[in-house]
């Protein structure tokens, strides 16, 4: 009875069918935030060994799943773009390009993600080399990885929020009332 796993009392929230509206969305966008932040302690920890390439290849895996979870927290996964009505699914494709949500509605492979960290690259590069130093280059690397990531992250955090602000102001021209003044 050593490794017996706790039971957790409460169940995971389903995701949302439609995308989150209202006060949901910064309730989304907080817990999506916590997850990033996570997801970066980890990034930093996998940084850390010295072993080169071993950090990139987590964090390709790592900002994959994360990205995937983010979209299903706001609502905006391929599966639930794809259950809306075609009006509104156009036009959450279009405030994703608008706001530069790459990620955003979109299925994720590591190739999508791999563009993604190619913008970040002189910086994964400084990570990269700072591991050749002991100990102050490991640590130098873990905070560069921690930085880069969660920036990256937030990032996506936000263009989801944004999307799903951009269909609430939508929704409420089309059930007849007056879109809110931004």
């Amino acid at each position: 009875m050593l490794f017996r796993r706790k039971k957790k009392e409460v169940a995971p929230a389903e995701p949302p069918l439609v995308p989150v509206s209202g006060p949901a969305i910064d309730a989304a966008r907080e817990r999506c935030r916590e997850m990033v932040r996570q997801r970066a302690l980890v990034s930093a920890g996998v940084a850390a060994v010295p072993l080169p390439g071993v950090d990139i290849l987590s964090d390709l895996t790592t900002f994959t799943v994360l990205v995937e979870e983010v979209n299903r927290e706001f609502g905006l996964s391929q599966q639930q773009i794809e259950r809306l009505h075609p009006r509104l699914r156009v036009l959450a494709y279009q405030a994703a390009a608008s706001v530069g949500g790459m990620l955003v509605g979109k299925l994720v492979t590591r190739n999508l993600v791999l563009q993604v960290f190619k913008r970040a690259g002189i910086k994964i590069a400084a990570k990269t080399a700072a591991k050749v130093v002991p100990i102050a280059g490991q640590v130098a690397s873990a905070a560069i990885g921690f930085a880069l990531f969660r920036r990256m992250g937030y990032q996506h955090v936000e263009a989801c929020a944004q999307v799903a602000r951009e269909l609430q102001k939508v929704k409420i021209v089309d059930e007849g009332g007056v879109a809110p003044a931004v």
